[in-house]
């Protein structure tokens, strides 16, 4: 039961950011709080050698809690 739902989550992710990219009710702010730290681990990634995580594995965890935060603040129609 436990896989079950974190295939689902896995696939709702990128649409789930996707919109709350694209929303006029998240402020700019908000989105640059996922978007800078993202896009620097994927342009810079010799300065942070020391995290041996893969990009993809970053940007995941990051979405998720993302849009977890994101969910809970702001109020969106599913």
């Amino acid at each position: 039961m436990a896989r079950r739902s974190w295939i689902t989550l896995w696939r709702s992710l990128p649409g789930r950011v996707w919109r709350i990219l694209r929303s006029d009710q998240v402020t700019l702010k908000d989105k640059l709080l996922f978007i800078v730290p993202v896009a620097l681990y994927w342009v810079l990634p010799d300065f942070m050698a020391y995290l041996p995580i893969d990009d993809a594995a970053v940007t995941a965890l990051a979405a998720a809690w993302f849009t977890r935060a994101m969910e809970k603040k702001y109020i969106f129609k599913k």
